[in-house]
C-alpha cells in the first residue's frame, strides 16, 4: 500500500550574507528580484521550493560606523530603535515610535520588519462652485472630476513608501471638497506635503486646489482605555488615549451633549509626550452621573494628520438587594440580614450602620468576591425592654466602590419584645351547663395568630375565642357560654408571633351536672283526678352521685333511682295528691332538681300536672293518664311502648287527643334510635371544644344512619326533622369541609330528597314551615367552606342533588360553565358565570353550584301562594364574601312552558319573619325559547323560575286584547296629534289675536308635538322588548331616556297652561310681553323635563340600573328612578287641578275693578274647560295605572289604563283643539266655498311673486307661528 505524502509546511527564514567587497551588493540584489519564483529543489528525498526572496536590511560601511537601513516598505521595531543607536543626519526616524537606520547590526534580531499599511482619509477643498452633477456617481462631470483628480493623486501620492492605491470617495459642497483614500504605509509629515505638493503641480490650474485645505485622518492603532469597566453613579472615571504619534494636541468631544470638553469642576484634561515616545491625554470625570454616560472622543492632531479613536461608557445606578422588611422577635435568636450588589464591580468596602431607638449591633461577614456582606446580631429581652416592643430600626449597607461610588439600601427591622402572657381568674370550676371565660392578656401587640389548644394539642374552634389588639398589647378571651364534660381540662392559650410562641395554660374543671336539655321528664302533662295520684319520673344518661329532689309548688320530695342499661331514672312513687284535695280544680308544675357534688343544682323543665273533677274524665289510660273530651297531652316516645331497637333509646314526641272515650294519635313525631343518638351527639358537639376533629365522623356516620333507615324517615316527620335539624346545626361547625366531607352530606341530602320521602315533607311542611329553608341554608353553608385540595375540578352526583365546581387558580383562562342533567325528573339546567367576574375573585376560591330536581316541589310558594317553581332549584356560592355585583346566568328547562309567565327569582332567607321566600330582586328573564328559560342575576344565592298566573300570557285572550287597544290607540293618538298640529298651524292667525289666546296655543301645540314624540319612542320600547332584543344596550336606555323626557315635557306644559291662566286672573293689573311669557313658558316646558332627565340619567345609567331589567322603562327595584317621573307629574296634575278650581271661582265671581275684555274672558274660560278636562283625563290614566300593579287586580283595570293612554292624543285633538269655538268658527270660515275662491285667488296672486319657503310666505309664517316664533 503507498503511503500517502506529507503535507506541504512554509518556512520563513533569515539569511544573513557578508560580502568583502562592498560592490557585490547591488549585482547580487538585482540577481535576486531577477528570478522566476518558485525555484524548485533537486532533494532526492524531500523537495525544498523557494517561494520568494526578499532583501529587508542592507548594513553599509560610513566613514568608521556601519550603518543598517531598511530596504523601502520595511522598518526597524520599535524596540530597537529604543535600544540602539539611530544614525544622525540620515532620514532614519519614521513617525511615531519606528526608525529606518541603526548604527551597527544589531547582535540578536530581528531585522527589518514590514511595514504595516494604513488608509489614510483625506480631503482637500476646490475653490469653485459646487455643481449639483457632483452628487451623482453616475454623471458626466463627476466622471470627469474623478478621472482628472485620481491621475493627479497618483502622480503625487505614488512617492509615498509603501504606496498601494488612490481612490477619489465622493465630493461635498463647501465650494467642493474633495473626499478620498490614499493605502500606503505610515508617511512621515514631511512625505506628505512633498507628495501634496505633487499633486497640485499635477493638476489642472482650472480645479483651483487650495493647498493649504489637505487634512488626512489615519485609523492606527490609538489605545483607548476606560477605568473602571462598570462604572456606577458617583465614581471617578479616567478615559486615556494613548498614541504613537508625538503630538499634544488633544481634544475630547463628547458625542451625545455636542460638546467639546474642557476643564472644569467635573472634568479635567491632562495630555503630555512619555520619553519621546507616547502622546497620552487623560480625561478624568468626578463624580459620574447618568448624564455622563455616551460616546467619547479623543483626537490627536499633528500638522494635516487627525488621529481619532472613540470610546463608549455606560453609567448605571448601584443597584442593591437586600431583605425584605423583617419582624423580629427578641428572644436571642440569631437574625441576618444580607446585601448583595446586582451587578459585579470592584468594591472597596461594604458598611453597616443603624439608626433608630433602641442600638442592636452585630458582626458584619463581606465577601468582596460575590459582592456581598451579611450582619448578624442577635435581640434579647434586655435589649428590647418592656414598651418599646414594635421599635423599628433601620440598618443601611452602604457599598463603596474603589472609583468612589456609594450606594445603601435600607432594611427596615420592626422588634418585638417576647409576649408575657398573664391569664385569669384563677381558679376555674364550674359545673355542667354554667358558662366561664378565660382572659389572656400579651405585653405586646404584635402577634401573626392568637389560638387556643387543648392539652391534648387540639385547636379549639376559633368561634369560642376573640383577640383583640390595643396599643400597648393584646387580649383574648376564651367564652363558653354552655359547658360540657369535655371542657374538663387544661388549655392553653398561645401567641405566636413568626417562629415564636408565647404560651399560657389554664386548668378548667368541669363538675358533672345534666344539662337541662339533657332531663328527660314523664309526664310533660298530665290530667290527674283531684283525689288521685301520678308517679313523676325524671332520666337522664350518665350514672352519677346526684342529689335528686321533686318539688311541688313549695313543697320538696325525695327521688327514689331506678339505673336501667342506657338511663338512670329518678321518681317518686307515693301519693303526691294525698293531702292536695283541697287544690281541685288546679294546675300545678312539678320540676325535678340535680344537685352536683359543687353544690350546683339545675332543675328540669316543668311537668305540668292538671287536676280535674273526676265528672269531667272520658279518656282513661295507665300510660298516658286521663282527660275531658278535646284535650291534648304530649307523651316523650321513650316513655310510651314504641317499637325499637333492644337498648337503644328513641327521641321525639307523640301528641295524643281525647275523642271520645279514647285517646287518639294527632301526630306522632318519635325519632328512631340511631338518628336520635346522633342529634344528641350533635347538641353535644356543637359545645365541644374540638368540634372541628370530629367532624368528618359526625357526618360519615350521619351518611350512613341516614340510608339505613330511609323507610323509617319516609314514615316519620319526626325522623326527618331530626336529620334537617342535624344538618342545620353542624353546618355552624366548620371553617372549611374537603370533597369527602361534601360526599356524606350529600348523600344525606340525596336521601332525604327522595321520591318516597316527599310526602313527609308535606307534613312536616304544615307543622313547621321553615325545615326546607334551612336545609337549604345548610347546603349553602357547606358548599360555601369546601376546600378541595389540589383539585381544580368538584364533581358529585346522586338521584336527587347533583355538584358540580371549580377552584379559581391564577390566570385562569375560561369561563365557569356547569351543566346538570336529571334524566328521572327530565329536568335540566346551566350556569355560566363570565371570565372577568372569575378574575375579580381571589385565587383559590372556589365556585360551588349544587342543583336540586325535587326541591322545587318542597319549598314553599310565595306570599300570595299563587306562583310556583317550575325548574330546577340551583345553588351557586363562593368560598369568599363578595361585595361587588356578581352577575351569573342561568338556563331552566321549564317543566310546564303553558303554565303562565316565567320569572327568574331567589330563595331569599330574610322574607316571611326569617322563615324564607321566593323574591325577584335582582334577577331577570333575559329569554324564552320554548321550554328553555334564560335568567341573568346580579348575586349568587338559590335560584329557579317561578310562573305566575296572575301576569297575562303571552298567548292569552287578555294579553292579546291589550296589545290590541295599545297598537290601535297609539295609531290613532298619533293620527290625531298629527292631526291637532295640522289645524292649528291652519288656524293660527285667527285664534292667537290676543296674548292669552296666542299663549294657549303656544301651550297646546307643545303638549300635541311632545306627546307625538313620546307615542312614537313608546312604540320603539314596545319592539325592543317584544323582540327580546337586550335590554341594557342602547337602544333600550335612549328610548327610556326620550320616554321619559317628553312624557314629563307634557305635563310640564300642561303645568305651563294653568300657571298662564292663574297669571292672567289673578295679577290684571300686570302685563308681560309676549316674549318674557314665551321665554318663561319654554324654559319651564322643556328645561325642567331636561334637567331632570339628564341628572335620572346620569346618576343611575353608569351602574347599569337606569332602566328595566325587563323592559325599557325607569328601573324601580333597584334605584327607585321611576319616582323621578310619578312624582313630577303626580305634584303637576294636583296642581292644574287646584288651579283650576281657583280660576273658575273668580269667573264666575270677578273682582269690582279692573277684568278682562270679553274676548279676554271667552279665552279664559276656553283655557279652563281645557284643563279641566286634560287634568283628570291624564291623573285617571295614571290612577288606573297604579291600580294595575296590584297582584290580583281585575282585568277591568287593566283595559281601563290601556284605553285611557293609548287615546289620550285622540283626547287632546278633540277637547284641547276642536272644542275650542274659535278653532271651530275659524276651520269654517277657512273652508267655506266664498272663502276658498276668494283665499284660492289670493294665494294664486302671492304665489306668483313669494317663494314658498321664504320667511313671508304664508306657509312659512304658520310653521314659525306653530313654533311660537313672532315676526
Amino acid at each position: 500500500v503507498a503511503a500517502s505524502s506529507p503535507a506541504a509546511e512554509d518556512y520563513t527564514v533569515d539569511i544573513e550574507i557578508s560580502f568583502e567587497n562592498a560592490s557585490f551588493l547591488e549585482p547580487i540584489k538585482a540577481y535576486l528580484n531577477n528570478l522566476n519564483f518558485p525555484v524548485l529543489g533537486n532533494s532526492t528525498d524531500q523537495n525544498a521550493d523557494i517561494l520568494s526572496i526578499v532583501v529587508t536590511t542592507v548594513c553599509r560601511p560610513a566613514g568608521k560606523e556601519v550603518w543598517c537601513f531598511c530596504e523601502p516598505g520595511y522598518r526597524w521595531p520599535r524596540e530597537r530603535c529604543l535600544r540602539n543607536i539611530t544614525c544622525q543626519g540620515h532620514d532614519s526616524s519614521l513617525s511615531g515610535r519606528h526608525c529606518n537606520c541603526l548604527k551597527q547590526l544589531p547582535p540578536k534580531g530581528p531585522f527589518c520588519q514590514p511595514r504595516g499599511d494604513v488608509t489614510l482619509r483625506m480631503s482637500v477643498r476646490l475653490n469653485v462652485d459646487f455643481p449639483e452633477d457632483l452628487k451623482n456617481s453616475s454623471s458626466a462631470l463627476y466622471r470627469s472630476y474623478k478621472t482628472d483628480l485620481e491621475i493627479a493623486f497618483l502622480k503625487g501620492y505614488s512617492i509615498l513608501s509603501g504606496f498601494k492605491s488612490v481612490t477619489v470617495t465622493g465630493f461635498r459642497p463647501g465650494s467642493v471638497v474633495v473626499q478620498f483614500e490614499v493605502i500606503a504605509t505610515t508617511p512621515s509629515p514631511e512625505s506628505m506635503h512633498k507628495a501634496n505638493e505633487q499633486v497640485k503641480q499635477s493638476l489642472n490650474q482650472t480645479y483651483k486646489m487650495d493647498y493649504s485645505s489637505f487634512q488626512a485622518a489615519t485609523s492606527n492603532e490609538t489605545k483607548f482605555s476606560v477605568m473602571p469597566e462598570v462604572i456606577f453613579e458617583g465614581d471617578t472615571v479616567t478615559l486615556m488615549c494613548e498614541n504613537e504619534i508625538l503630538s499634544s494636541n488633544v481634544s475630547w468631544y463628547h458625542v451625545e451633549r455636542s460638546t467639546d470638553i474642557q476643564n472644569s469642576s467635573r472634568f479635567s484634561v491632562y495630555t503630555i509626550v512619555l520619553n519621546n515616545m507616547t502622546s497620552v491625554s487623560r480625561l478624568t470625570i468626578h463624580n459620574a452621573t447618568q448624564g455622563d454616560a455616551g460616546e467619547y472622543i479623543c483626537k490627536l492632531t499633528l500638522d494635516i494628520f487627525e488621529y481619532e479613536s472613540r470610546k463608549r461608557i455606560n453609567v448605571t445606578a448601584i443597584g442593591i438587594s437586600a431583605n425584605e422588611e423583617m419582624k423580629v422577635m427578641c428572644d436571642n435568636s440569631p437574625i441576618s440580614l444580607k446585601c448583595c450588589s446586582e451587578k459585579k464591580a470592584n468594591w472597596s468596602n461594604i458598611e453597616w450602620k443603624q439608626k433608630g431607638k433602641i442600638n442592636i449591633t452585630g458582626t458584619p461577614e463581606t465577601d468582596l468576591e460575590f459582592h456581598c456582606s451579611k450582619y448578624t446580631f442577635k435581640a434579647d429581652g434586655t435589649q428590647c425592654p418592656s414598651g418599646s416592643s414594635g421599635t423599628k430600626v433601620i440598618y443601611t449597607c452602604e457599598f463603596i466602590s474603589a472609583h468612589g461610588a456609594r450606594g445603601s439600601k435600607d432594611i427596615e427591622v420592626t422588634f418585638t419584645s417576647v409576649a408575657n402572657l398573664t391569664i385569669t381568674p384563677d381558679p376555674i370550676s364550674v359545673s355542667e351547663g354554667q358558662n366561664f371565660s378565660i382572659t389572656c392578656n400579651s405585653d405586646v401587640s404584635n402577634y401573626d395568630e392568637v389560638y387556643w389548644n387543648t392539652s391534648a394539642g387540639i385547636k379549639i374552634h376559633q368561634k369560642f375565642y376573640t383577640t383583640r389588639r390595643y396599643p400597648d398589647g393584646a387580649e383574648s378571651v376564651l367564652t363558653v357560654e354552655t359547658s360540657t364534660r369535655e371542657w374538663n381540662g387544661t388549655y392553653h392559650c398561645i401567641f405566636k408571633y413568626k417562629n415564636s410562641y408565647s404560651i399560657a395554660t389554664k386548668d378548667v374543671i368541669v363538675h358533672p351536672l345534666p344539662l337541662q336539655a339533657n332531663i328527660l321528664i314523664d309526664p310533660l302533662e298530665v290530667a290527674v283526678p283531684c283525689n288521685g295520684s301520678y308517679s313523676f319520673k325524671c332520666c337522664i344518661e350518665e350514672d352519677e352521685d346526684y342529689k335528686v329532689t321533686f318539688q311541688m309548688g313549695s313543697f320538696f320530695f325525695p327521688a327514689a333511682k331506678v339505673v336501667n342499661e342506657k338511663q338512670v331514672c329518678y321518681t317518686h312513687s307515693e301519693s303526691i295528691m294525698a293531702h292536695s284535695t283541697s287544690w281541685c280544680p288546679e294546675n300545678i308544675e312539678v320540676f325535678c332538681h340535680f344537685t352536683n357534688a359543687a353544690n350546683t343544682s339545675v332543675r328540669s323543665p316543668s311537668m305540668k300536672l292538671n287536676l280535674v273533677p273526676e265528672i269531667n274524665i272520658t279518656c282513661r289510660d295507665t300510660v298516658i293518664g286521663v282527660g275531658a273530651p278535646g284535650k291534648v297531652i304530649q307523651k316523650l316516645c321513650q316513655f310510651l311502648q314504641v317499637p325499637c331497637s333492644s337498648g337503644s333509646l328513641i327521641g321525639g314526641i307523640i301528641t295524643y287527643k281525647c275523642e271520645g272515650s279514647a285517646w287518639k294519635v294527632k301526630r306522632n313525631d318519635c325519632i328512631s334510635a340511631p338518628i336520635n343518638s346522633l342529634l344528641s351527639r350533635t347538641k353535644a358537639l356543637i359545645k365541644s371544644p374540638s368540634q372541628d376533629e370530629k367532624l368528618s365522623a359526625y357526618l360519615h356516620n350521619l351518611s350512613i344512619s341516614t340510608n339505613k333507615v330511609e323507610h323509617e324517615i319516609s314514615s316519620s316527620p319526626g325522623n326527618l326533622g331530626a336529620i334537617i335539624n342535624i344538618l342545620d346545626l353542624l353546618s355552624t361547625v366548620p371553617t372549611q369541609v374537603n370533597s369527602e366531607m361534601m360526599t356524606h352530606i350529600l348523600s344525606t341530602v340525596n336521601v332525604i330528597l327522595g321520591e318516597p320521602i316527599l310526602s313527609t315533607w308535606k307534613i312536616l311542611q304544615q307543622q313547621q314551615t321553615n325545615e326546607s329553608s334551612r336545609l337549604l341554608d345548610s347546603v349553602e353553608r357547606f358548599s360555601r367552606v369546601l376546600q378541595s385540595g389540589e383539585s381544580t375540578v368538584l364533581s358529585i352526583s346522586h338521584t336527587n342533588v347533583q355538584m358540580r365546581g371549580i377552584v379559581i387558580k391564577t390566570g385562569h383562562p375560561k369561563n365557569y360553565k356547569q351543566s346538570f342533567v336529571f334524566s328521572d325528573t327530565a329536568l335540566w339546567g346551566k350556569v355560566v358565570i363570565d371570565k372577568p367576574r372569575l378574575e375579580s375573585l381571589q385565587p383559590d376560591s372556589s365556585i360551588v353550584t349544587v342543583a336540586f330536581p325535587t326541591l322545587k316541589t318542597i319549598l314553599t310558594r310565595d306570599f300570595q301562594g299563587e306562583n310556583f317553581a317550575n325548574s330546577l332549584v340551583m345553588t351557586t356560592t363562593v368560598s369568599y364574601h363578595i361585595t361587588m355585583p356578581f352577575r351569573i346566568s342561568m338556563t331552566f328547562k321549564n317543566n310546564n312552558p303553558s303554565g303562565g309567565v316565567p320569572r327568574c327569582v331567589f330563595w331569599n332567607f330574610n322574607l316571611a319573619n326569617h322563615t324564607g321566600g321566593w323574591d325577584s330582586d335582582g334577577c331577570y328573564v333575559k329569554e324564552v325559547d320554548g321550554d328553555n328559560v334564560s335568567c341573568t342575576c346580579d348575586h349568587l344565592t338559590s335560584f329557579s323560575i317561578l310562573m305566575s298566573p296572575d301576569s297575562p300570557n303571552p298567548g292569552s285572550l287578555l294579553k292579546i286584547l291589550l296589545d290590541i287597544i295599545s297598537y290601535i290607540g297609539l295609531g290613532f293618538s298619533i293620527l290625531s296629534l298629527a292631526a291637532c298640529l295640522v289645524v292649528e298651524a291652519v288656524v293660527w292667525k285667527s285664534v292667537t289675536k290676543n296674548r292669552t289666546s296666542y299663549m294657549r296655543h303656544i301651550c297646546i301645540v307643545n303638549i300635541a308635538a311632545s306627546l307625538l314624540v313620546a307615542d312614537i319612542w313608546f312604540i320603539v320600547a314596545a319592539t325592543v322588548h317584544d323582540h327580546h332584543y337586550p335590554l341594557n344596550e342602547t337602544a333600550c336606555v335612549a328610548a327610556t331616556f326620550f320616554i321619559h323626557f317628553f312624557y314629563l315635557s307634557v305635563f310640564f306644559w300642561m303645568l305651563t297652561l294653568g300657571l298662564m291662566l292663574f297669571y292672567r286672573l289673578v295679577f290684571i293689573l300686570h302685563d308681560a310681553s309676549r316674549s318674557t311669557q314665551k321665554a318663561i313658558a319654554f324654559s319651564l316646558g322643556y328645561g325642567c323635563p331636561l334637567v331632570i332627565s339628564v341628572i335620572t340619567v346620569g346618576a343611575t345609567q353608569p351602574q347599569e340600573v337606569y332602566t328595566r331589567k325587563n323592559a325599557c322603562w325607569l328601573n324601580w327595584e333597584d334605584t327607585k328612578a321611576l319616582l323621578a317621573f310619578v312624582i313630577p307629574a303626580l305634584i303637576i296634575v294636583v296642581v292644574n287641578v287646584t288651579i283650576t278650581v281657583v280660576v273658575i271661582t273668580k269667573i264666575l265671581r270677578p273682582s269690582i275693578g279692573d277684568k278682562p275684555s270679553k274676548q279676554e274672558k271667552s279665552s279664559l274660560f276656553q283655557i279652563s274647560k281645557s284643563i279641566g278636562v286634560l287634568t283628570p283625563l291624564l291623573g285617571l290614566t295614571w290612577g288606573f295605572g297604579l291600580a294595575t300593579v296590584f297582584q290580583g287586580s281585575n282585568a277591568v283595570f287593566h283595559i281601563v289604563f290601556t284605553l285611557l293612554n293609548a287615546f289620550q292624543g285622540l283626547f287632546i285633538l278633540l277637547f284641547g283643539c276642536l272644542w275650542d269655538q274659535k278653532v271651530q268658527e275659524a276651520l269654517l270660515n277657512k273652508f267655506s266655498l266664498s272663502r276658498w275662491s276668494s283665499q284660492h285667488s289670493k294665494s294664486t296672486s302671492l304665489g306668483s311673486s313669494t317663494p314658498v319657503f321664504s320667511m313671508s310666505s304664508p306657509i312659512s309664517r304658520r310653521f314659525n307661528n306653530l313654533f311660537g316664533k313672532t315676526g
